[in-house]
């Protein structure tokens, strides 16, 4: 009777699933193209659809037939699809993905922009616009948990310091006074989070779901009780100035995006280059990704966790109350109640959605705002024959399609939401 080598071992391996997960979002892309071929091209008329570089109908413009051009980018995102059914460049599987999603948008918007325009530097500053808060409430929340603390509390900082940020820069006269106000009222959120989990080892997710309704109530009773009977004395913050950098905010296409806008919005892009690398880099994201992974060992070679964990928590909630500033000193001049509108949850959609990292959540932030900008275009700016409740829905489905079935196989940090008590 012979006996097995190690070498034969090595050598029998399980056989591959057929429908392993390439091969299933495979499938996904060709049923999303067939609908582009089978819906928007028939729907889609001849009249040209053009793209313009601008932010009109002005300057350099990408044209193409509306019907043709459905039909084709439809084609495309089968052919991407089908690809990937096949197993082709396995390794490639997330670009045939992005790009198939990418082509199925293009067969949409020639359908919707046929005998009209999008202008694609108007499209950009608004989902930069809108990704703002949802840039600002992930990286919060990839603060929070990357250290073990699930801030399910981003919605309620964002409500805090919107209130904070409108009462105070009424008050102060001054924008920079209101954006001070909102990271307090952020910090204060988070400081009510951190105790409660940290200390008193409260559910996280249970605390986070109480703090938002406390937020909502707290914000909710003041403004009735204190802004809208004298709205001009305490609810009519300054705006936010925008501002350009000479020579750069001349670049075409990318120059009005990025380079004449707020500082709420470089203050934003610079905080996830600051974390992402702090975060690789250096001794306190070293300590903060132990921590979040297996604290006890952490705290054996004596890295405080529950002062790490604080710390972060609040480091969050203050980057979390700057993004609530954008809901009153940029997108509106007034409290209103209620008005971040679940933004906090998409934020932290986007945490998971661009796995816990800093780049990540940019991207995934991008994404939902992508979408917001884009039904609010085609719904005031092309008049599209897609029913507005439908337009209004889109942030909201893609979000669970993204969370739900483009994330994948994803893993929190070890510790995330897992309370520490030394033995």
């Amino acid at each position: 009777m012979s006996t097995a080598t190690a070498e034969d071992l090595t050598e029998v391996s399980a056989p591959e699933r057929f429908w392993n997960r390439p091969r299933r979002l495979g499938a996904g892309v060709v049923i999303i193209g067939l609908l582009a071929i089978c819906l928007f091209g028939p729907l889609a008329s001849s009249k040209t659809a053009r793209f313009t570089l601008s932010e009109d109908s002005g300057g350099a413009a990408l044209s193409i037939n509306g019907d043709v051009g459905a039909y084709l980018f439809g084609a495309i995102t089968v052919v991407l699809g089908v690809l990937m059914l096949a197993g082709v460049a396995k390794r490639w599987h997330t670009a045939f993905l992005v790009i198939g999603i990418v082509t199925f948008v293009f067969s949409f918007l020639c359908w919707q922009v046929a005998g009209n325009f999008l202008p694609v530097v108007s499209i950009a500053d608004g989902t930069f616009d809108f990704a703002l808060p949802l840039i600002l409430g992930a990286l919060a929340g990839v603060l929070g948990e990357r250290s073990g603390v699930v801030n399910v509390a981003i919605e309620g900082q964002f409500l805090m310091g919107a209130f904070a940020a409108a009462l105070v820069g009424t008050l102060a006269t001054s924008v920079w006074a209101g954006l001070i106000g909102a990271v307090l009222g952020g910090v204060l959120i988070a400081a009510l989070l951190a105790v409660l989990a940290i200390r008193f080892l409260v559910d996280q997710v249970v605390v986070g779901i109480v703090l938002n309704l406390l937020a909502l109530g707290i914000t909710g009773f003041l403004y009735e009780r204190l802004m809208q009977p004298d709205s001009a004395k305490y609810n009519q913050p300054p705006h936010m100035p925008t501002w350009s950098i000479p020579g750069l905010s001349n670049i075409p296409v990318i120059g009005p995006v990025l380079f004449r806008a707020t500082l709420l919005l470089w203050i934003a892009l610079i905080l996830v280059f600051v974390i992402h690398f702090a975060l690789r880099r250096t001794r306190w994201g070293l300590r903060t990704r132990a921590v979040g992974e297996h604290p006890t060992a952490a705290d054996t070679v004596g890295v405080r966790v529950r002062g790490l964990r604080y710390t972060n928590v609040l480091i969050g909630g203050a980057i979390a109350g700057a993004g609530g500033a954008y809901f009153t000193l940029m997108a509106t001049s007034a409290f209103n109640k209620n008005m971040t509108g679940g933004a906090g949850f998409i934020a932290l959609a986007a945490l998971i959605f661009g796995r816990w990292t800093p780049f990540g959540a940019l991207g995934a932030a991008l994404f939902f705002g992508f979408t917001q900008q884009l039904a609010y275009y085609l719904s005031a700016g092309v008049g599209s024959s897609v029913p507005n409740q439908f337009l209004n829905m889109l942030p909201y489905l893609a979000t669970i399609v993204a969370v739900a079935g483009l994330v994948g196989r994803v893993r929190a940090p070890a510790a995330d939401g897992v309370p520490y008590t030394k033995s």
